[in-house]
C-alpha cells in the first residue's frame, strides 16, 4: 500500500519525474484560481451578483469573520494568506472525492511546506505590525533568560503544525485503505463522506492555528505598571 503521493511518479517532463504530489498540487492551484477568475470576471457595482458570486461572498466574509473573532483586533491584513491555506487544504481533501486524485495535503512535504509559510509569515506580520524592536521583544518575555526557550517552542510550532496535519490526513488515508479491503462494496461512500468531513475540519483548524500565531506576533503588548497592578 503506498501511503505518500510522493512515491507516485505520473509523467516525466524532459526528463524530471513529476510525482503525485507535484501534479495534484498544481490542479488544487489551477481549479481555485481558474474558479475564483470565472466567479469575478463581471465584478462590477453595476451586475447583479449571480449564485456563485453570492456564495464566494459568503465564504470570503465567513473566513473574515472568523479571523476577526480571533484577532480581536484589525484583520483584514489577514484575510489573504489565512484565506488562502484554508482554501488550499480544504480544495485538496474536497477534491478527493475525484476517482485517482490523491490530496497532495496528505504527503509530509506538503504539510511541511505549509507550516513553514506559517513560520515565515509570522514574524513577516509582526514586524510589519509592530517594527523590528516591537516584534523581537517577544522573544525576551518576561526576562531575556527565556531568549532560547522561546525560539524553541516558534520553531516546535511549525512541527506540529506539519505533523497535525499530515498525521490526521493519512491517519483516514490508512484506515480507509483498511475498511476497503474488507468490505470494498459498502465503504467508499460512507469513507468518502467521513474524508470530506475530515478534510473541512482539518483546513478550519489549520487556519485557526495560523491566525492565533500570527495574531500573538502582531498584537501590542501592554506593559502593567505597579500602580496598575496595585489597583
Amino acid at each position: 500500500m503506498t501511503l505518500s503521493p510522493d512515491e507516485i511518479i505520473m509523467i516525466t517532463i524532459w526528463g524530471v519525474p513529476i510525482n503525485a504530489t507535484l501534479l495534484f498540487t498544481w490542479i488544487v492551484m489551477a481549479v481555485l484560481t481558474g474558479t475564483s477568475m470565472l466567479i469575478t470576471r463581471n465584478l462590477r457595482p453595476d451586475v447583479p451578483p449571480n449564485r456563485w458570486r453570492t456564495a464566494l461572498e459568503v465564504v470570503v466574509q465567513g473566513i473574515q469573520n472568523q479571523i476577526a473573532e480571533i484577532a480581536q483586533g484589525p484583520s483584514r491584513h489577514l484575510l489573504s494568506f489565512v484565506g488562502t491555506l484554508f482554501l488550499f487544504v480544504a480544495g485538496s481533501n474536497l477534491l478527493l472525492v475525484i476517482p485517482g486524485f490523491r490530496p497532495p495535503t496528505s504527503s509530509l512535504s506538503t504539510t511541511t511546506a505549509l507550516a513553514l509559510s506559517v513560520l515565515v509569515a509570522v514574524p513577516l506580520f509582526g514586524i510589519s505590525r509592530r517594527g523590528v524592536g516591537g516584534y523581537l521583544q517577544n522573544y525576551l518575555r518576561p526576562s531575556p533568560v527565556m531568549l532560547p526557550f522561546n525560539i524553541i517552542a516558534e520553531a516546535s510550532r511549525g512541527i506540529s503544525l506539519a505533523i497535525r496535519l499530515y498525521g490526521n490526513i493519512m491517519s483516514g488515508a490508512v484506515i480507509a485503505a483498511i475498511l476497503l479491503s474488507v468490505a470494498p462494496f459498502f465503504f467508499p461512500v460512507v469513507m468518502d463522506f467521513l474524508g470530506l468531513l475530515t478534510g473541512m475540519i482539518q483546513a478550519y483548524i489549520f487556519a485557526i492555528l495560523a491566525t492565533v500565531y500570527i495574531s500573538s506576533a502582531t498584537a501590542p503588548q501592554t506593559l502593567s505598571s505597579p500602580q496598575k497592578d496595585a489597583q
